[in-house]
């Protein structure tokens, strides 16, 4: 009989933010990808006007510049139909608290009552790896094969799939059952602590 519990009956949205560079950031692009059923839809991406410029350093990373946003709707304007798509479903990402750092603050109420950090999931599922960097462990698990075009590393919509496909992987283990969502879960008891192999998104910003 299949396990009530399992990670696969559950709806994920898997998020990933850039920002301006300025302290704190601001928002300026949001990617979230859908987990129904197992399957990793195709991410949903908005760019965001912030109050503030984009930083000369954040620009050099994630390339999108103040003209880029100058007509973009504010995160109030988007918070809505955001808030609406994050309804339901259980809050993914890797480094979760620099994404939820942003998301709290430009979305008002915004609080999921269940987090996934794949970092942290990685390193206690995968134990011993020289780096847990999102980049890293997409090379080694392949997970950027047969990317939609024109998609990019530091921008939201590559990084929210490739977690996306992430969470997969160490959800659906080759070769062994799928793991339950309890041995998924991030507790939120504690406030998140970095360690030295922490991914640096958190530089964009």
């Amino acid at each position: 009989m299949p396990n009530p519990d399992t990670w696969t009956r559950f709806r994920y949205a898997v998020a990933d933010v850039e920002g301006n560079g300025q302290r704190p950031p601001d928002l300026v692009e949001l990617s979230i990808a859908l987990i129904d059923e197992g399957f990793v839809g195709d991410p949903l991406t908005w760019l965001v006007k912030p109050p503030r410029p984009i930083t000369p350093l954040a620009r050099r990373i994630h390339t999108i510049s103040n003209e880029q946003v100058a007509s973009a709707p504010s995160a109030v304007e988007l918070a809505p139909d955001i808030q609406a798509i994050f309804d339901g479903c259980i809050f993914v990402a890797h480094n979760a608290h620099v994404d939820l750092d942003v998301l709290t603050r430009e979305l008002p109420g915004f609080r999921p009552a269940q987090i996934i950090d794949t970092l942290k999931l990685a390193r206690r599922l995968l134990p011993g790896r020289p780096s847990y960097k999102l980049g890293a462990l997409a090379d080694e698990f392949d997970l950027t094969a047969e990317l939609p075009a024109g998609l990019r590393s530091h921008r939201a919509a590559y990084d929210a799939l490739v977690c996306a496909r992430l969470l997969a992987h160490l959800a659906s283990p080759p070769g062994a059952q799928p793991l339950p969502l309890a041995a998924l879960l991030t507790s939120t008891e504690a406030s998140p602590r970095k360690g030295p192999t922490d991914d640096t998104a958190e530089t964009l910003f």
